[in-house]
């Protein structure tokens, strides 16, 4: 069923015409769970791979013989969404809940030194023609995006590793029937549920922080005027329908602004050639949350308080939401990772 953000509440740019130079065109993906195959868009789903490429490996040195079972991390899924479809007011019976407790953090492989390689987890992968505003990069028509199922790199040890392929679907081979997984996982919100698409554009505006200062200032102006006249009910600061309602859309996107909400703009250019990188691909923890209800899909309107149906994937990295932003100019440059 495809997804339909409902309008805007108000026409920002009919008020505030400086905006329109700012727009950028997102296109949220809405995932929701469902049963994906390798010739469909997905978060979570199967992989078109060829069966005769390695699949992709983490081999940076970190520990990685403890955490969670990847399928213990499927399973308690599985037993948690069986029993809010039973009745969501009374979670899992006796039966499920000894299960439950059996799925422990803990030591599941100590056979894995520090740097063998472990298989990392197919995170998404998007078709050119399911999704529109993927970048045409002349690298081919897929991209698919894999990443660590531990935060232990760089510098801080507590990153993310991501890696990105492109492909072109016409040249794949044999594919590969079996996606390899890891054995253990650091997180379970690292392991994302199998979910279809629903790719939809939007338009979005820069978060507050990076607008020009005097437009910052004549938004809170409006803002303010705007929330006595439409919000009287609500307690909600000058500026907050801006950054709530009209500048991001929650939930994963492709392209788009970057919502700066946890550490403020940071100044993101390519470390080869100096150009502005830009946002590729966001994926968030949550679709929405009690702040950014106005972008639930009309599809939605009913499900906006029934428990997990705004995490569908299941999966939190970093601190909720992890932005992938590239460089517009050449797709071989190093990219940069946000988390917000």
């Amino acid at each position: 069923m495809p997804r339909t953000t409902p309008p805007r509440p108000i026409d920002v740019e009919a008020a505030l015409p400086e905006l329109a130079v700012l727009r950028r065109t997102a296109t949220r993906l809405h995932p929701r769970r469902g049963t994906p195959t390798a010739q469909d868009s997905s978060v979570g789903g199967p992989m078109l791979w060829p069966a005769d490429d390695p699949w992709p490996v983490c081999t940076l040195a970190h520990k990685r013989g403890s955490g969670h079972r990847y399928a213990d991390v499927l399973r308690t899924r599985e037993i948690l969404e069986q029993a809010w479809r039973r009745d969501p007011r009374s979670g899992p019976h006796a039966e499920e809940a000894d299960e439950l407790a059996r799925f422990k953090r803990g030591r599941h492989a100590p056979h894995l030194a520090d740097t063998d390689p472990i298989a990392l987890i197919g995170v998404a992968q998007l078709y050119r023609r399911d999704v529109p505003g993927l970048p045409d990069t002349g690298d081919g028509d897929l991209l698919q995006v894999f990443w660590c199922p531990f935060e232990r790199h760089g510098e801080s040890r507590h990153e993310m590793h991501v890696e990105l392929r492109w492909r072109r679907s016409q040249d794949i081979g044999t594919p590969l029937t079996e996606q390899p997984v890891p054995e253990v996982v650091g997180r379970p919100e690292l392991v994302p549920s199998a979910c279809v698409v629903h790719p939809e554009q939007v338009i979005e505006y820069p978060w507050f922080e990076e607008l020009p200062a005097n437009l910052w200032e004549r938004v809170e102006a409006w803002a303010g005027t705007a929330d006595e006249d439409q919000h009287e009910e609500e307690d909600e600061g000058e500026g907050e329908q801006y950054i709530y309602d009209l500048s991001t859309a929650p939930g994963w996107k492709v392209g788009g602004h970057i919502a700066w909400n946890l550490t403020g703009p940071a100044h993101l250019t390519c470390s080869v050639c100096g150009t502005k990188l830009t946002a590729l691909l966001t994926a968030d923890q949550r679709e929405w949350d009690p702040a950014t209800t106005s972008w639930v899909p009309c599809e939605d309107r009913q499900d906006i308080r029934v428990m997990g149906a705004n995490v569908p994937t299941g999966v939190s990295p970093g601190r909720g939401r992890l932005i992938i932003a590239v460089c517009p100019r050449d797709s071989h440059h190093p990219f940069r990772l946000v988390t917000q």
